[in-house]
């Protein structure tokens, strides 16, 4: 199977005489610009199949740094249960290098390149998060943050470990109130991200960009991610 790359908005796939157009998510001023040792996996979105998703995965080696190619327009809903498959065929697979990655492929709108951010060790959870603590009683909630992304214009910000119990922010903004709530917090702090499954691919992506830019000390993003 022959692969020819256009890096633009959309990731074009000749094969077997067939073009298939992926729609890239877009970031901008990604970490990451470069990545040796790579095979590849495409999640198309395909308004003919019943779930709207088509998963090629034929040329994955897994030995090597995988880079997922999700379409933009997939919502969460239709891509993290293939993610999750792919998560678990590598983890899974006879032949492993514990050095290899998984990133997910993206457009970098400030280099007019690509851009990569990698997601080797997120544990997706098909439930929320509070559903979760309620089925694992040992869990300690004291010091996490809950950010639930509903959609950019509902943010819902929970803090146990303060008098304020709840924030409804927005896109905008969140960042800011993150900050401004953390700000004096001496103790560490473990932000666990919800995201709803009817939210797209590029806004997770872009949340996610966002977030990763937080330099908060004593300040962590939890590698579980929830999905509801």
């Amino acid at each position: 199977m022959r692969y020819i790359f256009i890096f633009c908005l959309s990731l074009f796939i000749f094969s077997c005489g067939k073009e298939k157009v992926l729609q890239l998510p877009e970031i901008a001023h990604a970490d990451i610009s470069e990545i040796n040792d790579v095979s590849a996996a495409y999640l198309f979105y395909d308004e003919t199949l019943p779930d709207s998703i088509e998963l090629n995965r034929k040329n994955l080696i897994s030995t090597t740094n995988w880079l997922v190619n999700v379409d933009k327009r997939l919502t969460l809903k239709q891509a993290i249960p293939k993610i999750k498959f792919l998560q678990e065929k590598k983890k899974t697979s006879e032949h492993k290098n514990e050095s290899a990655k998984n990133y997910y492929t993206c457009n970098d709108t400030s280099k007019k390149t690509l851009g990569f951010t990698e997601f080797t060790d997120v544990v997706y959870h098909n439930e929320p998060f509070n559903d979760y603590v309620s089925n694992n009683s040992g869990l300690d909630f004291s010091n996490k943050m809950k950010i639930e992304f509903k959609s950019s214009e509902e943010i819902y910000l929970e803090f146990p470990l303060f008098d304020l119990s709840s924030l409804v922010s927005k896109k905008s903004k969140v960042i800011n109130d993150i900050k401004l709530v953390l700000a004096n917090q001496l103790d560490s702090v473990d932000i666990i991200l919800n995201f709803n499954k009817n939210l797209t691919f590029q806004e997770y992506i872009s949340f996610k960009s966002m977030l990763s830019k937080l330099d908060l000390k004593n300040v962590t993003i939890s590698n579980n991610e929830f999905i509801f």
